[in-house]
């Protein structure tokens, strides 16, 4: 059995998690080979978590003014506005 890399990418590391979590669903690896994945799994399930998180705090400080305080709506929430669709996303 091959160690998963520990991949950079959300989207890849997420992909990994899947893979992982369905093989061990599948119940036919050794206790072994399953702790390994399971630990392998967790790796990949912070990396994950890191990765949403630095995310979050990026977009956090986009939705703050001038002064760098967060805009808040009237229920205490970040404020947000939806983004208007790219010339080539419209539908016809």
């Amino acid at each position: 059995m091959t160690k998963p890399e520990a991949p950079q990418q959300f989207e890849a590391a997420l992909k990994q998690l899947e893979e992982i979590v369905q093989r061990l669903e599948k119940g036919e690896l050794s206790l072994e080979e399953s702790l390994k994945l399971y630990e392998a799994g967790i790796r990949l399930s912070r990396l994950c978590h890191a990765k949403l998180d630095e995310a979050e705090g990026r977009i956090e400080q986009l939705l703050k003014d001038a002064r760098g305080e967060l805009l808040l709506d009237a229920d205490g929430k970040p404020k947000t506005t939806p983004l208007a669709p790219a010339e080539d996303d419209r539908e016809f």
